[in-house]
């Protein structure tokens, strides 16, 4: 296996992983913010869910992209650096909107999902 597809595999995975903590963390982050309306819940628990199914679903698409041709096909190449670009407009949204609150979680997300696009975007270039 070559080094871009371990980079690759490690970024999906990262995805994979950090979507599905996403997910199960969504009743725990809902509690931060106290007393909440039914129609703000609602709208918290579809956003928070919906990104969390958001980054099993990219790291699912950067996994199966690697496993069908390898780190080195043109289409891995287009997959990892779209991929990439969507990555770090989450985070760039999140710096502008999360990680300005005193919750740590959202300023991890800054870390895992640049070093995801770090991942993705040394893949493309290695192979």
């Amino acid at each position: 296996m070559a080094t871009a597809d371990v980079l690759a595999y490690l970024a999906g995975l990262m995805l994979v992983v950090w979507g599905v903590a996403h997910v199960a963390a969504t009743r725990a982050v809902l509690s931060l913010y106290g007393e909440l309306s039914t129609d703000n819940r609602r709208v918290w628990v579809m956003e928070w869910v919906a990104e969390g199914f958001t980054h099993v679903f990219v790291g699912l698409l950067v996994v199966v992209i690697t496993a069908i041709e390898g780190a080195g096909g043109s289409g891995a190449t287009v997959v990892y650096r779209s991929c990439a670009a969507f990555e770090l407009v989450l985070v760039g949204w999140t710096a502008a909107t999360g990680a300005r609150t005193p919750y740590i979680w959202y300023r991890i997300c800054l870390v895992v999902l640049s070093a995801v696009a770090g991942l993705l975007l040394a893949a493309s270039i290695v192979s």
